[in-house]
């Protein structure tokens, strides 16, 4: 039962519950019968706006080129930020509610998502102003992250690229906040060998800090970097990727309750070494699960993520469906709010056309005809026009 405000009323047996709400009157029922009813997704990871795909550069990955070769090519992200910038803010909006439409209809319910493909103040900005927009206009959950250090800016070191998001970048976030403007979640840098190195990783994760907003950041996924020691060090809330993690770093963020946000589809398209989830979750780490949706890696579908993450990372599908609501709930932050349907929590739930629910990992690529319900805050936003009349078997 979910009530007005758009939080959980009350979860139980139907008879009890039938019986708990004999005299109340509802908008709407949705009869689940032979269905079940899960928390609504949550995407850990996102950078989905931008304009300018790579479709191109698939076909060089394909014969063997590496992320970084592609990237020393005027590749990557490179040039994604090169479209970016020439697009205009209505393109991006527009490019971006797709996006999230997408991801709703695929169950996520609510979806961190990044700048990161400006490197100037400028087009960050309008990146974020994107992400704010679509807060206030569209029916699903967003935390927003600053990833102004996504890429060292062409003609600058990475000294210089951190002095000025710290200098300027940072001020400006803080100064929009206060008038009410732009209200960031996250702030991000992307700690790697010939990007930012983990001084100037960290100068400018503990400048965000200094202004409020939560760590979040990539480490540790092309060459280790001590990127985990790093961020608990911080007290981070959560750290991606990690492919490339020590032991020692496995240990520092389970001591820091510091979640890992694994992406499955990154080791899988760039063909890189799988990240350590057992290891990980043996080891007492949070494990969290992102589609890193973006124009390297393009999945909006976290049905497919979890299963992935089964079959290559080697978690149950008891583990990956937690990673995809609970833990990816806590890695933004939001693990009391969401994540798991309990009374008092926000009402976002994906209801599935089958009576087992292990049927949304199991069904590789087949969300599109189980998903029956998407509802956040006790709104459907998505129902599936065939909805119940189509066996999911």
């Amino acid at each position: 039962v979910v009530c007005r405000d758009g939080c959980i009323k009350a979860v139980g047996q139907a008879d009890v519950i039938r019986n708990q709400f004999s005299g109340a009157t509802f908008e709407r029922i949705i009869d689940c019968s032979g269905k079940c009813v899960l928390p609504g997704l949550v995407d850990a990871h996102t950078h989905p706006v931008w304009a300018g795909d790579r479709v191109h550069e698939f076909a060089m990955k394909l014969a063997g080129a590496s992320y970084m070769e592609i990237h020393q090519a005027g590749g990557g992200i490179h040039f994604t930020v090169e479209h970016t910038r020439k697009a205009t803010e209505e393109e991006l909006f527009s490019t971006f509610k797709h996006r999230l439409e997408r991801m709703r209809r695929a169950g996520s319910t609510l979806v961190e998502c990044k700048s990161g493909y400006g490197l100037n103040l400028e087009t960050e900005l309008k990146m974020l102003r994107v992400i704010e927009r679509t807060k206030q206009s569209m029916d699903i959950g967003i935390s927003s992250t600053y990833c102004g250090a996504h890429s060292v800016p062409k003609g600058k070191t990475a000294t210089e690229a951190a002095d000025d998001i710290i200098n300027n970048h940072l001020p400006k976030l803080k100064e929009l906040k206060l008038s009410d403007e732009i209200h960031v979640n996250n702030i991000d840098v992307f700690c790697e060998k010939g990007v930012f190195d983990l001084e100037s990783t960290r100068r400018i994760l503990q400048a965000g800090k200094d202004i409020g907003l939560q760590i979040n950041f990539h480490g540790d996924e092309l060459h280790p970097m001590k990127s985990a020691e790093l961020g608990a060090e911080l007290g981070a809330r959560a750290i991606s990727h990690l492919e490339e993690v020590s032991d020692e770093g496995i240990t520092a963020m389970a001591r820091a309750k510091c979640a890992a946000v694994l992406l499955p589809t990154t080791a899988y398209m760039l063909r890189l070494k799988q990240p350590q989830a057992r290891k990980m979750l043996e080891g007492g780490v949070i494990v969290a699960l992102g589609s890193d949706f973006n124009p390297n890696a393009y999945c909006f579908s976290m049905p497919m993520v979890m299963h992935l993450a089964c079959v290559n990372m080697k978690m149950s599908m008891n583990e990956a469906l937690a990673a995809a609501t609970i833990n990816a709930a806590y890695a933004l932050g939001k693990s009391d709010t969401h994540g798991s349907i309990e009374t008092g929590k926000q009402g976002d739930l994906v209801v599935i056309n089958s009576s087992r629910w292990e049927h949304l990992i199991y069904q590789f690529g087949g969300h599109e005809a189980l998903i029956d319900y998407v509802i956040v805050k006790g709104k459907v936003v998505y129902q599936n026009e065939k909805c119940g009349t189509m066996s999911s078997y």
